[in-house]
C-alpha cells in the first residue's frame, strides 16, 4: 500500500509540475549606428545579459551590378560592453536567391564571412561563437538557401562556431514543403504574422489566432532547437483609398494622440488623418492602422508558446533595444513574460 502511495505522488509530481527552460533573456541591436547608451546598457546589465543579437547590414541584390550587396551596414560609434557577447546578424532578401546559382551563393557566403568578421573587431571583439543569418526563405528559394548555409558553414573562418536562421509561422507549420534548414538551431520569430498590406483592423505584428493556426499542432515537432523572439516594438501602417501606402517613420505616438491630426475610429486602431501632413508624406483622408504590444500581449504569447516548447536552454529574445520602447514594459511585466518559460 504505501509503495502504491509513493508511486502515486511521484506520477503527481512528473505531470503536475511542469519543467521550465532555463531562459537567457536579451535584446537585438537593429539600428544603423552602435552607440553605448547607459539607458540601453541598463537594461542589458537588469538581465544580465551574456550576448546581444546585432544586426550588422542586410543584403540585397543590385540589379545594375547583378550581383547581391551590402546594404546600410551598421557603424561602431562605441565598442560593445566588455561583458557582453556580439552575435551579429545579417537580413539576407529572400529574391536574392531567385537571382544567383549556387556558385554565386558561394562567393556571397564568403564575402559575408569576411565582412561580419571585420565589423565584429570594429565592435571592439576578437571574436564571437554564433552568425544568424535571418531569411524569409520560401519553396521556391529554399534549395539555394539551404546550399548557401551549407557553404557558410563551411569557411574555415566560421570554424568552432554556430549558425542559426530565423524561423517564420508558416516554415513551422509547412514543415514538408519549408523544409529544415542545415543548421544547429533556429530562432521562431513570434512577430510580423498578420497580412501588412491587408486593410482591416488586425494588428499584423503579433495576432494570437494565427498562432493558434500555424504553431497549436505543430510547434512541438519542429526538430531544430528553438530561441524565441518577442515583439516590444510599434509602428504606423499607411493606407491611401484602402490600399497599403508603407510604413510612416514620421508616426508616433505624439501624432496619433495628436487630435487635430488624426480622428480614432471609435476604439478600433484605426486613425483617420484630419488635414495634409506633408513632412510625414500624408494626405488628408490617409488611413493609419497603430499597432502596438502591450503587456498583456506578450503575457498570453509566452504563456502559449511555453505549453508547446520543450524544455532547454535558451535565449529570449526582445525585438528591439530602444529605450522609448522600453518605457511600455516596467522590469515586472518582463520579469513575468520571461518566467512564463
Amino acid at each position: 500500500m504505501r509503495k502504491i502511495s509513493i508511486l502515486v505522488i511521484s506520477v503527481f509530481l512528473f505531470f503536475g509540475c511542469k519543467q521550465k527552460s532555463i531562459v537567457h533573456p536579451t535584446f537585438y541591436y537593429w539600428k544603423t549606428d552602435y552607440q553605448n547608451k547607459k539607458a540601453e546598457t541598463t537594461y542589458l546589465d537588469q538581465f544580465k545579459s551574456k550576448s546581444l543579437y546585432v544586426r550588422i547590414m542586410d543584403v540585397d541584390f543590385n540589379p545594375d551590378l547583378q550581383l547581391p550587396v551590402p546594404i546600410s551596414p551598421i557603424k561602431f560609434s562605441d565598442p560593445i560592453p566588455k561583458t557582453v557577447d556580439i552575435i551579429p546578424v545579417v537580413f539576407i532578401v529572400n529574391n536574392v536567391f531567385n537571382q544567383i546559382d549556387t556558385i554565386q551563393t558561394k562567393v556571397m557566403a564568403d564575402r559575408i564571412v569576411k565582412f561580419v568578421d571585420a565589423k565584429v573587431k570594429q565592435a571592439g571583439k576578437q571574436n564571437y561563437h554564433e552568425l544568424q543569418i535571418d531569411c524569409d526563405w520560401t519553396k521556391g528559394t529554399r534549395n539555394r538557401y539551404f546550399k548557401f548555409l551549407e557553404q557558410l558553414s563551411a569557411n574555415p573562418l566560421l570554424k568552432g562556431k554556430s549558425i542559426s536562421v530565423t524561423l517564420r509561422l508558416h516554415q513551422v507549420k509547412n514543415l514538408v514543403s519549408s523544409g529544415v534548414p542545415p543548421v544547429e538551431k533556429a530562432i521562431l520569430m513570434c512577430y510580423n504574422m498578420g497580412n501588412l498590406r491587408k486593410y482591416g483592423e488586425q494588428n499584423s505584428i503579433l495576432d494570437q489566432r494565427e498562432m493558434d493556426l500555424y504553431l497549436k499542432d505543430f510547434l512541438e515537432h519542429y526538430p531544430l532547437s528553438l530561441d524565441v523572439a518577442l515583439p516590444i516594438f510599434e509602428w504606423a501602417v499607411v493606407f491611401r483609398n484602402e490600399q497599403y501606402a508603407g510604413i510612416s517613420k514620421r508616426i508616433g505616438q505624439m501624432q496619433i494622440a495628436d487630435k487635430k491630426l488624426f480622428k480614432q475610429r471609435g476604439n478600433s486602431i484605426l486613425y483617420d488623418l484630419l488635414t495634409d501632413y506633408p513632412t510625414a508624406g500624408l494626405k488628408r483622408g490617409d488611413v493609419i492602422r497603430w499597432e502596438q504590444i502591450s503587456p498583456e500581449d506578450l503575457l498570453a504569447t509566452s504563456k502559449f508558446l511555453s505549453r508547446y516548447l520543450s524544455p532547454r536552454d535558451r535565449n529570449l529574445v526582445f525585438y528591439h533595444l530602444d529605450t522609448y520602447l522600453l518605457k511600455h514594459f516596467t522590469n515586472e511585466h518582463l520579469q513575468k513574460i520571461i518566467a512564463n518559460f
